[in-house]
């Protein structure tokens, strides 16, 4: 396995390989792959995974997840979220939603709406926007589809 020079797209042998996850069947079993954007690299695009996702570094685009989103204390997310758990410590500038559990930590910004199963919100976190929790996140789609397009109603 050589560490320079020509490698074919069998044998790759980057020090961040990116994983590739198969659609499965199940309805809320995690995978056991956790894909990475590791601190210092900054994705341009939408992210659509079945997998889990941890986000250290920044994401210019929208992130659909069929699995648990862990944002780290420095990440920062510049589009909507959608998940099935959410565990974010950085910052989102996007609407949030996330059918089951999310976990805001103290060192946690979030600029737009929540629409959440169930909340949970450290001291210290900050969040500017309105939240929607229990029956209306039945409505949360996670395949990507119109619900982030369209805009949140709520009163507070």
């Amino acid at each position: 396995m050589a560490l320079f020079g020509n490698q074919s797209k069998d044998n790759n042998t980057s020090s961040t390989p990116v994983p590739v996850q198969e659609t499965t069947t199940h309805s809320h079993a995690h995978s056991n792959i956790m894909n990475v954007i590791g601190k210092g690299t900054t994705v341009t695009g939408d992210i659509d995974t079945s997998g889990d996702i941890r986000i250290d570094g920044k994401l210019e685009g929208n992130l659909f997840c069929k699995a648990k989103v862990i944002l780290g204390q420095h990440a920062v997310l510049e589009g909507n979220l959608s998940a099935l758990n959410a565990e974010l410590s950085g910052e989102v500038i996007g609407k949030v939603e996330v059918s089951e559990l999310l976990t805001l930590r103290n060192s946690s910004t979030i600029h737009g709406d929540i629409n959440t199963g169930k909340l949970v919100i450290e001291a210290g976190a900050k969040f500017n926007g309105s939240c929607k929790m229990g029956a209306v996140s039945k409505e949360v789609s996670l395949n990507g589809s119109d619900s982030l397009k369209k805009p949140i109603q709520a009163t507070v």
